[in-house]
């Protein structure tokens, strides 16, 4: 027995503590509800204003517009962090400095370096660290990993994933490169993780991308090649639509994600007979819990009661490697340059 499964009798009450109220907030602590022995203890905003009135939505948490306070608060075991993301470094830093838990918004960082020397300091105070990766708790992809490891679709050999909205324009950090905006960082880097949970790190990085004068990146499509010919094709965009469904692709079939792949609740399984590969594939139709975070925001509750400083699910190694890779789409968008395997650092 792992020390995840047997957690569901022994779990603590966690309170946690809310940095930023904005939409993805209000989404995740409505989840936050439905997870045992959960409580919500504190809420900081910038805005004094915003911080009372979700405290309010919440019940009986307090709220501040000083971080400082709320990192100080004794009671706070965990906190979760959902801010513009170029502030994710400095507030996650600042939280594992102050002796608590941290569940951090994607992307956890900026860089792979960034994202290592925060690992590094989990690891040195013994604290949980995560990055909110909640497509890698969500059960169709827990389902889908699970028929790729029964030999369902034979050898995997490609992996395909878009995510390409035309975001409207408006002033939110999306379009502001200071404050966060990277559309490789806030899209890209769920097909970069799809391809990564099948494959691992790429050897070699074909990218091109749209970036506008000031480096904000606003599309990139990429090819990420492994060894013996397998591959994985992705793209990201804020100017148009790019297919949202994702697949993976074997020597005996292929199965689907549908849209939007990181939150879908439906798996398709082509496989089987030639019937059924091509004209009546498997639905898979799983039950989805709340908004789609409870499983996670589960999954991390009982890490931290197991006296984990991270979530076997989604690494300090895997969550690195990711960002290298989306560092080296990043260096061949702005370059043009193949990345290669020589490359890599």
């Amino acid at each position: 027995m792992t020390a995840l499964q047997d957690t569901e009798a022994l779990l603590a009450t966690l309170q946690w503590g809310i940095v930023g109220t904005g939409p993805i907030s209000d989404t995740v602590v409505a989840d936050l509800s439905a997870c045992r022995g959960a409580v919500i203890r504190g809420v900081h905003s910038r805005d004094a204003g915003k911080a009372s009135a979700f405290a309010e939505r919440v019940g009986g948490a307090f709220s501040t517009d000083n971080y400082d306070e709320l990192l100080a608060d004794g009671g706070i075991d965990v906190v979760y962090i959902a801010t513009p993301f170029a502030s994710h470094y400095s507030l996650t830093r600042r939280a594992l400095l102050a002796g608590k838990h941290v569940l951090v918004e994607k992307p956890m960082a900026m860089t792979a370096a960034e994202v290592a020397e925060l690992f590094q300091l989990a690891g040195e105070r013994n604290l949980f660290l995560m990055e909110g990766m909640w497509m890698k708790f969500n059960p169709a992809f827990i389902r889908l990993k699970e028929e790729i490891a029964a030999g369902r679709i034979g050898e995997p050999r490609s992996v395909r994933a878009m995510f390409g909205m035309p975001f409207p324009q408006d002033e939110g950090s999306r379009w502001d490169v200071k404050r966060s905006g990277s559309t490789l960082l806030d899209q890209g880097i769920y097909p970069v993780t799809l391809a990564h949970s099948i494959f691992g790190e790429p050897e070699s990085i074909y990218a091109s991308g749209t970036v506008r004068s000031d480096g904000l990146d606003l599309a990139e499509h990429f090819t990420l090649e492994y060894s013996g010919g397998r591959f994985a094709h992705g793209a990201a965009s804020t100017q148009e639509f790019a297919d949202i469904s994702g697949s993976v692709s074997g020597t005996k079939g292929w199965m689907v994600l549908p849209g939007p792949f990181w939150a879908t609740t439906n798996l398709r399984i082509h496989a089987g007979s030639w019937q059924t590969i091509v004209h009546s594939p498997e639905h898979v139709d799983l039950v989805g819990e709340g908004n789609g975070y409870v499983p996670m925001l589960r999954a991390v509750s009982e890490a931290i009661t197991a006296g984990l400083t991270e979530h076997p699910f989604h690494t300090a190694a895997d969550t690195i490697a990711v960002f290298r890779t989306l560092d080296r789409i990043r260096s061949a968008v702005e370059t043009g340059e193949i990345i290669r395997a020589k490359d890599k650092k």
